[in-house]
């Protein structure tokens, strides 16, 4: 029985299973904690939707649960001190923005808690000047309060504040509603507290476990090089049949499903590498360092499958084009060259393994030669064969430079 099979039987069994046993929730968090046979691909991999199934996780397995635990914890660790150091420390009267800004700026990188650090304070700060201005200048409260209202939330609108853009005009509505706008003192206050939470924030995320993402390399190549090879032994079982148009549909639908994979890959290795910079752990192993190469060679093998996608179905689909179907011998040959390409292509997901392509050299070598050498074929047929062979070599040139 393969991983695979292994785990959907673990998937079907499901969380309720143990209900059904008449497992106690207690019994359960342990024995999640501490499985039963840590050699058992099955136990190590089953997943439990359960609240004590997803804290057994994140407590067991590094990955998404353990990050948001973490965060979750260093968020309120973060706002709980601001609050005790406005409060307690430095004595500020109703410092609700500090542990607002302190929770707010547990960011998923420690990239974007420093940028969010300067966006968050330039907007209270703006919104704060805007409601002194509004106070002097304006008499009437209810008018003042629409006034910083439509200019705040304009003035938040510009990229420069990011997502913090909003507090532009909420930071001066408050103050305005709270009669504060006409106090120094308290707008002050207002500015101290929300840099004073910032700053509690940043460090936090910065100094306490900051986040990295390298594990989502590891599966988003993981993914997509099962999508790839997919494609690659599908187009290998359409290229060996004699009439394979009804099996069209499906190829595109699976294409479709694999540049969603591409789509994910791409933002994995975004996030990841947002997620190394000024982190102070980019240097350990969790920073996906040894899995951005080869995920980076699977991103350069997809224009070249989409060309031999292209390529299967201008042949197999009709007769409308300047060139034909190969011979069947020609075909086997390409289809045997498809499945060796998926073979090398699930391998460099594989970080440290051998990616055999003696296989996919020689086959590709004797489909060029009879390129130029079999004039039986006929010149619609060479062609059809020529469209084929020249994504294989695109795809085999970058499997050697990887």
């Amino acid at each position: 029985m393969t991983g695979l099979d292994r785990r959907s039987e673990v998937a079907a069994d499901g969380p309720g299973e143990g209900h059904r046993r008449g497992r106690r929730p207690l019994g359960r968090l342990v024995r999640a904690l501490r499985p039963e046979n840590p050699g058992s691909p099955a136990e190590a991999e089953q997943h439990d939707r359960t609240p004590f199934g997803w804290f057994a996780r994140a407590v067991r397995v590094p990955g998404r649960e353990r990050r948001v635990l973490v965060q979750s914890a260093k968020a309120t660790l973060a706002a709980t001190g601001a609050w005790l150091l406005a409060t307690l420390v430095l004595r500020l009267p109703q410092p609700f923005l500090a542990p607002y800004a302190a929770v707010f700026l547990v960011e998923a990188t420690v990239y974007r808690s420093l940028r969010g650090w300067l966006q968050q304070v330039g907007s209270v700060a703006t919104g704060v000047l805007l409601a002194a201005v509004a106070a002097q200048l304006i008499p009437w409260q209810a008018v003042a309060l629409a006034a910083v209202v439509f200019v705040g939330l304009l003035a938040g609108s510009w990229r420069r504040f990011g997502s913090a853009g909003v507090w532009v005009g909420v930071t001066g509505m408050l103050l305005i509603s709270y009669g504060t706008a006409r106090e120094p003192v308290l707008l002050g206050d207002r500015l101290l507290e929300t840099a004073l939470g910032a700053a509690i924030g940043v460090a936090v995320n910065t100094l306490i476990f900051p986040p990295l993402y390298g594990e989502r390399l590891a599966a988003a190549a993981g993914r997509l090089a099962a999508a790839l090879a997919g494609l690659l032994e599908s187009l290998s079982d359409l290229v060996r049949r004699d009439d394979p148009s009804e099996d069209l549909d499906d190829l595109l639908s699976q294409a479709q499903d694999a540049r969603s994979q591409v789509l994910a890959a791409e933002e994995a290795v975004g996030l990841t590498r947002e997620g190394r910079r000024l982190n102070l752990r980019r240097g350990r192993p969790t920073a996906g360092v040894h899995h951005e190469r080869p995920l980076r060679t699977l991103l350069g093998l997809w224009p070249a499958v989409s060309q031999l996608i292209a390529a299967v179905r201008a042949t197999a689909d009709g007769r409308e084009h300047p060139f034909e179907y190969p011979w069947p011998d020609a075909r086997e040959a390409v289809a045997d060259l498809m499945h060796h390409l998926a073979g090398a292509v699930q391998a460099v997901a594989l970080v440290g393994e051998p990616v055999e392509l003696d296989e996919c050299r020689a086959l590709l070598d004797k489909l060029e030669k009879r390129l130029l050498t079999a004039e039986e074929d006929g010149v619609p047929a060479r062609l059809g064969l020529g469209s084929l062979t020249l994504p294989a070599r695109l795809l085999l040139d970058q499997l050697e430079q990887r």
